[in-house]
């Protein structure tokens, strides 16, 4: 049948506004997926945690066992499925009583890597330095301040002094870096002691290794670390706490929100974590078993 004039310009009204429209759709379409992919990771749906598969333990939590079997006590932990090492210092030196090169060997033999560990600056700081690079490890952690005192004046001295160490470190291919304890988040003058090292320390030479046990001990949040100093803890101690006692457990029978910090990693800047723990329920194997498991059966790695 033959169309009217004013059918064809109905028709071709109709035509335009289709197209019209499709391309206004298109339009709006890719806005919304663009701005989708510039919304930050929080203010998206079903955000997935960070995958951390290289799960380090600092050696501290099984000092008896390595005191007396290190060898089979580092089998052990590899058999649990523990990749990376932090070493603690012992009466028997920072490696137990095995040479650096020989943990070393024993550590790769099994699948795991020394990463990090723990001295004293003391009159054995240069051998520490040396003993460390001999083990292919990448940090050297203090975990007391160079001398006792709870003032700014001290904490001010202290960070210039590990300046100075990082400097040190830095020359032998090694990063220095600081552990805190509970003390450090005491009020002095209107000044946390830990927020006078974060601030008069230079990122660039002391590496801030977190125990996110002793900061909720201490009654602080950890978040409130990471949104004020991001990217300034490539280190963590993951540790679960008993608020009520103030010792270390099982994760998931604490107050610390291990699976919620573990998703702040990057905002942290963590590189590496190590689980610690210092009491058990029943022994250090067990609790470490325990503690790996946890993070399995959480949707962390």
């Amino acid at each position: 049948m033959k169309k009217s004039k004013t059918d064809l310009l109905l028709a071709r009204k109709q035509q335009n506004f289709s197209i019209n429209a499709r391309r206004n759709f298109l339009k709006t379409s890719g806005l919304i997926i663009a701005g989708s992919l510039l919304l930050p990771k929080s203010g998206r749906s079903n955000v997935q945690p960070k995958k951390l598969n290289d799960v380090g333990v600092q050696l501290y939590t099984v000092r008896k066992e390595m005191a007396e079997d290190p060898i089979n006590t580092l089998k052990r932990l590899a058999k649990i499925g523990f990749k990376e090492l932090e070493s603690a210092r012992s009466e028997k030196g920072n490696y137990y009583g095995l040479a650096p090169k020989e943990i070393k060997k024993i550590a790769g033999d099994l699948g795991m890597k020394i990463r990090s560990g723990h001295i004293h600056v003391d009159n054995d700081w240069k051998k520490s330095i040396e003993e460390a690079t001999e083990t292919g490890q990448q940090y050297i952690i203090s975990a007391v301040l160079p001398s006792q005192g709870q003032t700014v004046e001290h904490y001010q001295a202290s960070a210039d002094e590990f300046n100075k160490l990082g400097e040190e470190c830095k020359k032998a291919n090694l990063l220095f870096g600081y552990h805190n304890h509970e003390t450090e988040f005491e009020t002095v003058n209107g000044q946390v002691l830990y927020d006078i090292l974060l601030n008069r320390c230079d990122p660039s030479l002391v590496t801030m290794e977190m125990d996110l046990g002793w900061v909720v001990a201490a009654g602080h949040d950890p978040f409130e670390y990471f949104n004020k100093y991001p990217g300034r803890f490539p280190l963590w101690h993951l540790k679960d706490v008993d608020i009520s006692t103030k010792k270390s457990v099982e994760f998931g029978k604490g107050k610390v929100d291990i699976p919620g910090l573990l998703k702040q990693a990057d905002k942290a800047g963590m590189k590496h974590f190590f689980v610690e723990q210092e009491d058990y329920a029943v022994n250090a194997f067990e609790s470490m078993e325990y503690d790996f498991n946890y993070l399995k059966t959480h949707p962390i790695i």
